[in-house]
């Protein structure tokens, strides 16, 4: 769920005490399936609001459809600033109506909900592919917890080579990159990431974290995504592309691509990596004549044969799958 629609909806249902998917879905101009997705989340998320079935049915907060948002309680509040907080893909006008409804908590949890807006960087684009929903890790709000309230915890964990290890980490922020959450942690050997997913064991000691001087999130998830894509990255090919392709290739390629300038013909210099040869060379064959490739040979090459296998598949006008008698 986008950031700005969740405050969004919690406004709208405040304003109007009552709402249906449908009118949702026309306010926002997302399609009704993904209104009432929408809804169903922040329930599920301890926000306050619930569903009244029936003819005159629809969806309202707590308190008779008219509960300031002010006045949420400690929970309500982290799970809202978790999700729409300063580190997540909310639009400057939502942070600042966050930041208003930060100053009209009440004091006993508002250090709570202004750790939680710092607490999560959401990061749409996965490594790899990725299932389009997998459930929550069983440890995440244990973490998210241990995030917020800046306490340390001892972690049971699996790294991908299966091995098994327990540490004392201080846990310094939450990532959701596409479907998969990792923690940003500090740790006797430094600053880590743990895949959340992968953690067996979890227990927190009632130390206060200790942070790095001057670290912020966003920043150090943005080091750590550029450094971890350039090790998956042993291919880059350069070469020009349509302007009108350059958001295609943002979203395919996320920090595996770079964008040059423009040059004589109105074409833009680009730089794309990927894994492999194969990879990189499947990836470009869709976007056709919009990326016109310099180098390497290996991948041109590459689309060359690509190239030819699909004219002769489709080229000639047989039918696909027909094959020989």
């Amino acid at each position: 769920m986008r950031a700005d629609r969740l405050v969004a909806i919690l406004l709208l249902l405040q304003a109007r005490g009552q709402v249906t998917a449908a009118e949702v879905a026309a306010e926002l101009e997302v399609s009704e399936r993904t209104a009432r997705r929408d809804l169903e989340a922040l329930g599920i998320a301890g926000l306050p609001i619930y569903s009244q079935q029936g003819r005159n049915g629809g969806w309202r907060l707590l308190g008779g459809g008219r509960t300031d948002l002010s006045g949420l309680n400690a929970a309500e509040a982290r799970a809202l600033f978790l999700v729409a907080g300063p580190s997540s893909s909310a639009t400057p006008e939502v942070k600042a109506a966050l930041r208003k409804l930060v100053r009209a908590l009440p004091e006993s949890f508002r250090s709570d909900a202004e750790a939680a807006s710092t607490a999560v960087v959401v990061d749409p684009t996965a490594w790899g592919r990725s299932p389009s929903s997998r459930p929550a890790p069983p440890h995440l709000e244990t973490l998210q917890q241990a995030v917020i309230e800046g306490e340390q915890v001892r972690l049971g964990y699996v790294s991908r080579d299966r091995s098994s290890t327990t540490r004392v980490v201080h846990p310094l922020g939450l990532a959701a990159k596409g479907q998969v959450w990792y923690l940003v942690a500090d740790t006797d050997a430094g600053l880590r990431t743990f895949r959340v997913d992968r953690v067996t064991d979890l227990e927190r000691l009632g130390e206060p974290v200790v942070r790095p001087d001057g670290f912020d999130l966003a920043e150090a998830w943005k080091m750590i995504t550029t450094e971890v894509d350039e090790r998956r990255a042993a291919v880059w090919a350069r070469g020009t592309a349509s302007p009108a392709i350059v958001a295609t290739m943002r979203m395919m390629f996320g920090n595996l691509v770079r964008i040059g300038p423009t040059v004589a013909d109105g074409r833009v210099e680009v730089e794309v990596g990927s894994h492999s040869v194969v990879s990189l060379a499947g990836e470009l064959a869709g976007l056709g004549n919009m990326v016109e490739l310099a180098e390497p040979a290996e991948v041109i090459e590459r689309l060359r044969s690509v190239a030819r296998e699909l004219a002769e598949l489709y080229g000639s006008g047989a039918q696909p799958g027909a094959g020989s008698p």
